[in-house]
C-alpha cells in the first residue's frame, strides 16, 4: 500500500477508557445518599468518609476518585440542592402560587433527614467560609429562582406592580417560613398558619 508524501499520517485511534476508568452514575448517587444519611445521623464533624462508604456500600477508593476530601464532598451534595430548586408553581394567583410553595417547602423542611442536617450545616458554615458560601448559594439560589418566576407571573397577570425589589421580595416570600422551620424550629405550625401566610405575603407584595 503507497501513501502520499504530503499527507499526514493516520493518528493512531484513541481506546476507549476501561471499565474501571468510568464513573458509575449509580455509584456516585449512592455515595452522595450516604452523605445525606450520615450528615443526619453523625453530624458533619463526626462524619468520615469511611463512614460515608461503608453506608453507600462502596470502598473508600471510589469516594475519593470522586471527591478528593470530605469537606468538597459535602460541598458538592449541598451545591446540589440549588440545581434542584423547587417546582414554580401556577395556580392562576399571586396568593395560590405563594400557598403551594409554601406547602412544598414547609414538607421538605419538616423532613426528618433536612431538619436535622440544615442546622448542623449552619454551625459548620459559621466556623468555615467555604460551607457558609456553598450553604447560602444553595439556599437562596433555589428560593430566588422560584420567587422571581412567581413575580413575573403575578406582575403578567397584573397582582403586581414592575419593579419590585427583588430582595425584599425574597425575604418577604422566604423569611416568615425559613424563620419557623429552621431558626426557631417550631415542632408544628399553627392550623391555617399557610393559608394566612401566603395571604399576608400576596398583600404585602401588591402593596410594594
Amino acid at each position: 500500500m503507497t501513501t502520499n508524501a504530503d499527507e499526514p499520517p493516520a493518528r493512531p485511534r484513541r481506546r476507549a477508557p476501561a471499565g474501571a476508568a468510568v464513573l458509575r452514575e449509580d455509584v456516585t448517587e449512592a455515595i452522595r445518599a450516604a452523605v445525606f444519611e450520615e450528615l443526619a445521623a453523625v453530624g458533619y464533624a463526626r462524619m468520615s468518609i469511611e463512614g460515608i462508604a461503608r453506608r453507600a456500600g462502596v470502598g473508600k477508593t471510589a469516594v475519593y476518585r470522586r471527591w478528593r476530601s470530605k469537606l468538597h464532598l459535602v460541598l458538592d451534595v449541598v451545591s446540589a440542592m440549588a440545581v434542584l430548586g423547587l417546582p414554580a408553581p401556577d395556580t392562576g394567583s399571586l396568593e395560590g402560587d405563594l400557598r403551594l410553595l409554601y406547602e412544598v417547602t414547609s414538607r421538605a423542611l419538616r423532613h426528618p433527614v433536612v431538619s436535622q442536617i440544615i442546622p448542623d450545616l449552619q454551625a459548620e458554615a459559621a466556623r468555615n467560609p467555604e460551607m457558609a458560601e456553598a450553604f447560602q448559594k444553595a439556599l437562596r439560589d433555589s428560593q430566588e429562582s422560584v420567587a422571581s418566576r412567581i413575580l413575573e407571573a403575578a406582575e403578567a397577570r397584573g397582582e403586581a406592580g414592575p419593579g419590585i425589589d427583588p430582595d425584599l421580595a425574597l425575604d418577604l416570600i422566604s423569611g416568615p417560613l425559613y424563620w419557623r422551620a429552621v431558626v426557631i424550629r417550631t415542632p408544628k405550625l399553627p392550623k391555617d398558619y399557610l393559608a394566612s401566610l401566603a395571604r399576608a405575603t400576596a398583600g404585602a407584595l401588591k402593596a410594594l
